[in-house]
């Protein structure tokens, strides 16, 4: 079981999952939009997710942990086929890529909250899971301001 509760090591496997399958919905969002700071905040974002599914890894690494394969979650892959969709049809493309934005970063950040309650963890692995609840606090702010101006 390790140092904290198995529960525990799952999460940060759906922590590794969800940042893989929210780097592959941003370079698809990136791919549906013609603004390009939005294009630009998209790719940004979609690197970003990227850093935090390796540091998440070296994080279940460092601990003796497994560490699920890159291949995300079924529902990430529905998300993405649906976004696409949504982008074939839509008249408001871009308004919608950030509604998705926000619902997503919404529940990332509910599933950071999760996790950063099990006092177990390592202060290294807590102090990168709060940095990235910082991140992706901050993207979701960034995704109401740019649908604010819109």
């Amino acid at each position: 079981m390790g140092i904290f509760e198995e529960s525990t090591e799952n999460k940060l496997n759906d922590l590794v999952e969800k940042a893989y399958d929210a780097e592959k919905g941003f370079k698809k969002a990136a791919e549906n939009v013609s603004d390009a700071r939005l294009k630009n905040f998209f790719i940004h974002k979609a690197n970003e997710r990227g850093q935090f599914r390796s540091e998440l890894k070296t994080e279940l690494k460092s601990m003796g942990l497994e560490v699920n394969e890159d291949d995300g979650s079924v529902a990430g892959a529905i998300h993405r086929t649906w976004m696409d969709t949504k982008a074939l049809f839509s008249t408001d493309n871009e308004e919608s890529m950030l509604e998705e934005v926000r619902n997503g970063e919404k529940a990332a950040l509910s599933d950071y909250e999760d996790i950063l309650e099990d006092k177990k963890l390592p202060p290294t692995t807590a102090n990168v899971l709060r940095q990235q609840h910082q991140a992706i606090k901050k993207s979701h702010d960034t995704a109401d301001y740019l649908e604010d101006i819109r």
